[in-house]
């Protein structure tokens, strides 16, 4: 096909051209989303960002397809919530001011770092997510790959974060006076980011570490969970439930928000990881006997033999 003999040859282009490519792509998917925000500028700000968030994801997925490239759509799940959340302030004329600036604040601080963690990983068009890969050869002759790109990999992971951001409406909308609860909202936010910026940089660290190739990363964070940078991930979006919660309790029911977030790491993204490291990793088996999936105890001592 025409898309994937233009994505092979870009696929050598430069680690910065490529970051070029991604960010143009993206440029286009927000002026895609901009013009469908306003055209249903008459229905509900849920409604008209949920219409924008999926033109945004057709427009990444159309870039995906030309570049051969699935990961194109990797950083979206950190770059579209604050943006949704300023579109939301803007449409709303009621709200507390100091609600509004701590959730757009900590959202940005969020997505900021988690951007930054996809870029700081990521080498270039020629690198795409082994998930994907897997996924495509799971898939190969049974269903159109463009299918199984636009479903599973971008369309899914969209409306899972939209329903995680729908306490972000009455988070930055209900005027009820900031409160107890808004400071246990900031205190789990801030908690759920700094538990995974740190868990990543432990990851990181020990990944550089050629001493460290093909075992188990087991330090700091990671002896007590196996997972504690996905812990901090489901951990925000529980805090931004908070928020809403204080600001106005009859969208207590967006519980669903950080219940589909939660269903999606332990239902499908942490099983599928487990999986590689026990066919990759020696003693992983045994690890996960030891050290839990997510909430951390204290670890398992390792009996010694008399």
């Amino acid at each position: 096909m025409r898309t994937y003999r233009i994505g092979g040859a870009l696929a050598e282009a430069s680690r910065t051209a490529a970051f070029g490519v991604v960010g143009g792509s993206y440029l286009v998917a927000g002026l895609g989303a901009a013009l469908t925000w306003q055209l249903a500028g008459s229905q509900h700000p849920l409604t008209s960002a949920l219409y924008a968030d999926l033109v945004a994801t057709l427009l990444v997925f159309a870039a995906s397809m030309v570049l051969a490239n699935a990961s194109v759509y990797d950083p979206y799940w950190s770059v579209a919530p604050p943006l949704v959340l300023v579109g939301w302030i803007v449409a709303t004329e009621d709200g507390i001011a100091l609600r509004q600036f701590l959730v757009t604040a900590l959202v940005t601080v969020w997505a900021l770092r988690l951007t930054a963690n996809w870029a700081r990983g990521w080498s270039g068009l020629r690198h795409e997510d082994w998930r994907y890969r897997q996924l495509r050869a799971q898939t190969r002759g049974r269903l159109p790959w463009w299918l199984v790109n636009l479903a599973g990999i971008q369309l899914m992971p969209t409306l899972v974060v939209f329903a995680g951001l729908l306490s972000g409406w009455p988070a930055v909308a209900g005027n009820r006076a900031f409160g107890p609860l808004d400071v246990l909202a900031v205190l789990v936010t801030v908690a759920a980011i700094g538990l995974e910026a740190v868990a990543d940089g432990q990851l990181r660290r020990f990944a550089a570490d050629p001493a460290n190739r093909g075992r188990i990363c087991d330090r700091g964070l990671w002896r007590y969970s196996r997972h504690p940078n996905y812990l901090g991930e489901i951990a925000f979006w529980w805090g931004l439930w908070l928020f809403g919660l204080a600001a106005d309790p009859t969208w207590w029911w967006t519980v669903i928000g950080p219940l589909t977030v939660l269903t999606l790491f332990v239902g499908a993204t942490i099983p599928l990881m487990e999986r590689r490291s026990v066919d990759r990793r020696p003693g992983y088996a045994a690890h996960r006997r030891e050290v839990p999936m997510l909430l951390p105890r204290p670890p398992v001592r390792r009996r010694i033999p008399d």
